[in-house]
């Protein structure tokens, strides 16, 4: 099994995990974007919905989810910074868009890659 297919596992288990707390904490979740082409990715990244060409929705390595609260879409960073940190402590490969630097991206949740002794940066 290739290094990529392992860490798409491994992410997908995060995530199932992460819908599980959420749902937990009261919110209804429904998927959003998981993978995506390079061609979309260069849509998004001339549109500015994206600031890099090299998104981990190409590795299928990032998810964007949807929060509902009393049936209604929250992106509020500080309603679901629970979540968030939630995340971020299930694998130190994990990232929340929300505790990205400069574009917040609060629907977003990602693995990245990790070098030994590396410690993933926020964007």
């Amino acid at each position: 099994m290739s290094g990529l297919v392992t860490e798409q596992a491994a992410f997908l288990i995060d995530v199932s995990r992460l819908i599980q707390f959420a749902t937990a904490e009261g919110w209804v979740i429904t998927g959003g974007e998981l993978w995506r082409s390079p061609e979309q990715q260069e849509i998004y990244f001339k549109s500015g919905r994206s600031k890099t060409m090299n998104s981990n929705h190409l590795r299928r390595c990032a998810i964007d989810l949807n929060f509902f609260w009393n049936g209604k879409l929250v992106w509020d960073k500080e309603l679901i910074r629970t979540v968030g940190e939630y995340w971020e402590s299930l694998s130190p490969k994990n990232r929340w868009g929300g505790n990205f630097k400069g574009f917040v991206d609060v629907p977003h949740f990602e693995r990245v890659e990790v070098e030994l002794g590396v410690t993933p940066k926020k964007t």
